[in-house]
């Protein structure tokens, strides 16, 4: 039996898990929660763009204050996301995730969300409004996703909108607020996108038995095996091309080294069904990004 897609108020109305006794006190729910939270990537977004906020010319605190957010909004959509998806996790008998396996209430997991998304807005207005407001675009986009949008063809866009609204926020919260070069906008939608179909793969199977029909969905396994990479590839491309100058032999070389991870995190047949690797896989491709913006020196304004 298959269950159709959650609407969209459903995060209002989670309620606990049927299975099982739930810890009672929140010293022992905090793992569990913590694992809700999506940490590799939440992790992985705060660290790259915190790099790219030093890079661009934040100081110490202005660098903290913008890793600081971006945890918030990583963690509020996390949260989001598996609360979101306790009915269909729990379907589908994923018992690695902590609210289908019993060890979290739905609940908790919404309440956390919540008090993630409030705690991102004050701490994007540290740097000043327009920065707040491309920040909390991009949160509002992974919100949307997991509400609704990853049921519809247009599952890309809150990714390409919510990676893209990162270089944003990090220059217009500069002391003297600019615009970021085009190249790094185009890199991070680019980067959302890819993350997404990699994100996708291991659970395409499930997604469409529990009504789940986004573009990766619709595209299959296949498709989204190769167009992952290649995607990625893209963004590393604008990267390494999009800066004026050439490129040079350290840009060659990243541009290798990208492409020899996504292949093999991504296309490679040999990993599981349920393997983690083609995300983590994205994830190292953008810090090779990242990596290359910070070792040339080339900055986003």
């Amino acid at each position: 039996m298959t269950s159709s897609p959650e609407p969209s108020g459903y995060l209002a109305r989670v309620s606990h898990h049927p299975s099982g006794v739930l810890p009672r006190t929140p010293l022992r729910r905090l793992p569990a929660l913590l694992r809700c939270c999506h940490p590799e990537p939440a992790l992985a977004v705060t660290a790259f763009v915190t790099a790219l906020a030093v890079a661009a010319g934040h100081g110490p605190a202005g660098a903290a204050a913008v890793g600081a957010a971006v945890l918030a909004g990583q963690l509020s959509v996390g949260w989001c996301n598996d609360a979101a998806d306790a009915a269909r996790d729990t379907a589908c008998g994923r018992t690695d995730k902590p609210v289908a396996g019993g060890r979290l209430s739905a609940r908790t997991v919404a309440v956390a969300a919540r008090t993630a998304l409030v705690l991102c807005v004050p701490l994007s207005l540290l740097g000043g409004p327009g920065a707040a407001a491309a920040h909390l675009t991009g949160v509002a986009a992974g919100w949307c996703y997991n509400l609704r949008l990853k049921h519809t063809p247009l599952s890309p866009l809150p990714y390409a909108v919510g990676f893209a609204s990162l270089p944003v926020f990090v220059t217009l919260g500069l002391p003297r607020p600019v615009w970021p070069a085009w190249w790094a906008v185009a890199a991070g939608a680019l980067l959302g996108v890819g993350a997404h179909l990699a994100n996708v793969l291991p659970d395409i199977e499930d997604d469409l038995a529990t009504g789940v029909r986004g573009l990766p969905q619709r595209l299959g396994r296949t498709v989204c095996r190769w167009l992952a990479p290649l995607v990625m590839l893209a963004a590393v491309g604008v990267v390494v091309a999009g800066p004026p100058g050439p490129a040079g032999t350290a840009g060659r070389w990243l541009a290798i080294a990208a492409g020899a991870v996504a292949v093999a995190g991504t296309a490679a047949r040999s990993a599981g069904r349920r393997s983690r690797w083609p995300f983590r896989a994205a994830m190292v491709v953008a810090g090779l990004a990242v990596t290359g913006l910070l070792w040339s020196g080339v900055g986003m304004v």
